[in-house]
């Protein structure tokens, strides 16, 4: 008689952490992106090298500019309906100047971080 192997069951993380969050920080621009990580595809994203925003932004680098695009960023992920994020750090990224900019603007808007 063979015994099938065992059913290891889903894991819950993928289930309760589809939307990731990443950050890409220059020296010149700042910009950030929502990954549906099942697919692997971008649900939203907002740059300071976007032309609609380069003129009302001023400065693309400092901490301000990384505020606005995290504000544009939670507006555009609203109207996508997606409520809840979950933040991914590289390891030389603390929660520190643009990164803290961005997460607080999210936040701000009404979008949840888990």
């Amino acid at each position: 008689m063979v015994v099938p192997p065992p059913c290891r069951p889903l894991k819950l993380t993928n289930l309760l952490k589809p939307y990731v969050l990443k950050m890409h920080l220059t020296n010149k621009y700042v910009s950030a992106q929502v990954v549906h990580s099942p697919t692997a595809t971008v649900a939203s994203s907002a740059s300071s090298q976007e032309k609609a925003l380069r003129s009302t932004i001023g400065c693309t680098q400092d901490v301000a500019a990384a505020s606005k695009i995290g504000k544009l960023l939670g507006e555009r992920l609203l109207l996508k309906d997606i409520p809840a994020v979950s933040v991914f750090l590289k390891r030389e990224q603390r929660y520190h100047g643009k990164v803290k900019a961005i997460i607080d603007s999210l936040r701000e808007v009404g979008v949840k971080l888990l």
